[in-house]
């Protein structure tokens, strides 16, 4: 079973790489909101440091032709699951990430403000694996024991808070699968 460090903002069995693109959340805000993403880097490719590359502002433009058009970018998200379940943390939860851009949910704009970022390793043109949808089910129960201000509710991808900007996590994210493991009947 995961677990959050409420203190810390770390998941105690990830590998915390930090990230210098991120910052203090705006006064009094707490996390309210999960956004699932997916990237793989180079594009549809797996594997390689590419994705702590580009949260760690390290990515090298020479490596990739599609490199030199993202290397400038500061993004980061909170937690990285790959392919082979490996979890790595960029940014301490309770801290802001940069990883929704322009956003909106309900209403409210600057999802960065109050969301926590998971990004999975994957495309919009194939399957997830099964140990990523387990340990994101896993992630999220730690951090709705972590952090109560998250909804149970308030679980989306990054296509529905940047529509027509964003596609992750895909058209191949299985949501049902995730709401079965999640024990959330209501959504299945």
């Amino acid at each position: 079973m995961l677990q959050v460090d409420s203190q810390t903002g770390l998941c105690l069995q990830a590998t915390y790489i930090p990230s210098p693109n991120q910052d203090e959340r705006p006064d009094g805000m707490q996390p309210e909101l999960i956004v699932v993403h997916g990237i793989s880097l180079p594009p549809n490719q797996f594997g390689g440091e590419a994705i702590t590359q580009l949260f760690t502002n390290a990515l090298n433009p020479q490596d990739d032709p599609y490199f030199a058009t993202i290397c400038g970018l500061k993004v980061s998200a909170h937690m990285l699951i790959r392919r082979d379940g490996s979890l790595l943390q960029y940014v301490p939860f309770q801290q802001r990430a940069w990883h929704a851009g322009l956003s909106a949910y309900q209403g409210r704009n600057r999802c960065n403000d109050f969301s926590i970022g998971i990004e999975l390793e994957g495309t919009d043109c194939g399957a997830y694996s099964a140990t990523q949808y387990r340990l994101l089910a896993e992630l999220i129960k730690a951090l709705w024991r972590a952090y109560p201000s998250l909804s149970h509710e308030a679980v989306v991808g990054h296509s529905d808070i940047a529509p027509g900007r964003k596609t992750d996590p895909g058209p191949y994210f299985q949501w049902q699968a995730l709401w079965r493991l999640l024990e959330n009947p209501q959504r299945a």
